[in-house]
């Protein structure tokens, strides 16, 4: 079977991001098993952080319980020993055994049963800079410092990023800048390379920027590579989300490869590297 890590092609090697945990479409999100296999095989995984009760983060999407978990209500106003209790739902909504991880649940795992020195474990903030206390900082920190070096943190308030990365020597930080409606808007004006260009100024630190991989095909359909730029600062680019493995999304991942994009981010990591083995 194959190792669902990298395609290679040219010489230039494409990560193939496990979103949300998953190895394979079918797999539940935020499993510590498949997390824990992805960093022993030196893949590239991400995990979404989302503010509890008691200033910590919950590896959870969404800022409310219903669709993820057993549990109701908003995720804030939940504190770690109720979260701990809530078990994941599958992707038909159906509980499983897993239950709610913390992120020091995460990292104390990790950190315990090992981490191969390529693998690079996602942190993908789904809050903003408002969101953030001293406490929410502060734990984050603790958590994360252990095996910051396999960490990137992200998100879309670059503000917010910087903040907890401060906390949390030697972790890599990365910037999202695809706000709701970017694409409509882009198409619209055919601005692509000054939202390049703002997305580098905005967040200065960023290693890697996340783009939404139909604006990056949206800016190709208009005769404008946007991953260019973006190399030539410096920086690396990963594509998001390839949901399977249906020819239309071959296609797109053939358009990504040959733009040389650094990391896919795909719900079907082994569907990919199986499609394209040869």
């Amino acid at each position: 079977m194959t190792v669902p890590i990298l395609i290679e092609r040219e010489g230039h090697r494409t990560w193939l991001k496990w979103h949300r945990g998953r190895r394979r479409a079918s797999d539940p999100a935020f499993t510590g098993e498949r997390i824990l296999e992805a960093m022993r095989l030196g893949a590239s995984v991400e995990v979404d952080l989302v503010i509890h009760a008691e200033g910590g983060c919950a590896i959870l999407h969404d800022l409310t319980l219903e669709r993820e978990t057993t549990g109701s209500g908003k995720v804030r106003d939940i504190g770690a020993t109720a979260l701990r209790e809530l078990h994941l739902r599958d992707n038909d909504g159906n509980p499983i055994a897993e239950k709610v991880r913390l992120l020091e649940d995460l990292c104390a795992l990790l950190a315990r049963e090992g981490i191969h020195p390529d693998a690079l474990l996602q942190l993908d903030f789904k809050e903003d800079r408002q969101a953030l206390t001293p406490e929410v900082v502060e734990s984050f920190g603790a958590s994360a410092t252990p095996i910051a070096g396999s960490l990137i943190l992200s998100g879309g308030d670059f503000e917010a990023i910087a903040m907890l990365a401060a906390a949390a020597p030697g972790i890599a930080t990365g910037f999202d800048p695809c706000y709701d409606g970017a694409l409509a808007d882009l198409q619209a004006r055919g601005n692509y390379l000054d939202f390049i260009r703002e997305a580098l100024a905005t967040a200065p630190d960023a290693g890697m920027i996340y783009l939404d991989y139909e604006i990056v095909l949206a800016a190709e359909d208009a005769g404008v590579d946007i991953i260019a730029p973006i190399h030539a600062a410096g920086r690396r680019v990963d594509a998001w989300t390839i949901g399977g493995t249906d020819p239309l999304a071959i296609a797109q991942v053939e358009r990504l490869l040959r733009l040389r994009v650094d990391q896919i981010t795909t719900d079907d990591p082994e569907g990919l590297a199986e499609a394209f083995r040869s």
